[in-house]
């Protein structure tokens, strides 16, 4: 019997400069999760309540269900905006964390001393 990796993207986090790997099928939250920060907060990974919003800076998702139009407007997802629990990465992935997610992001950041994110991430 041959095991048979799942094929996997790498996601960077502008506000860190953080990187992980994340197979396509698998949504983006649980990824974020292997990133081991302390107080992120999960929420109902339904994508009803919110919490997991991100920017898609770059890169192309799949989405995996709907998301309430209370957290993310039709103005804000054509600006990228989207719940991580709801989207699936299908190439690299360049995000930036937004919303109630993005203080355990920032503390961390600013902890290790990192400025502010690069305006153009290297993928």
């Amino acid at each position: 019997m041959f095991y048979t990796p799942k094929p996997t993207v790498k996601v960077q986090v502008t506000d860190t400069g953080e990187s992980f790997s994340c197979a396509k099928d698998e949504n983006l939250l649980r990824g974020m999760l292997r990133l081991g920060k302390r107080g992120i907060p999960v929420g109902c990974v339904n994508g009803g309540c919110g919490v997991c919003k991100v920017q898609i800076v770059q890169g192309e998702v799949l989405r995996l269900g709907p998301v309430s139009r209370a957290h993310v407007t039709v103005d804000e997802e054509a600006q990228g905006c989207t719940l991580a629990c709801r989207v699936a990465p299908q190439t690299d992935v360049v995000l930036s964390v937004v919303g109630r997610m993005a203080k355990p992001f920032r503390a961390g950041a600013a902890a290790r001393g990192a400025g502010s994110p690069s305006p153009q991430p290297t993928l």
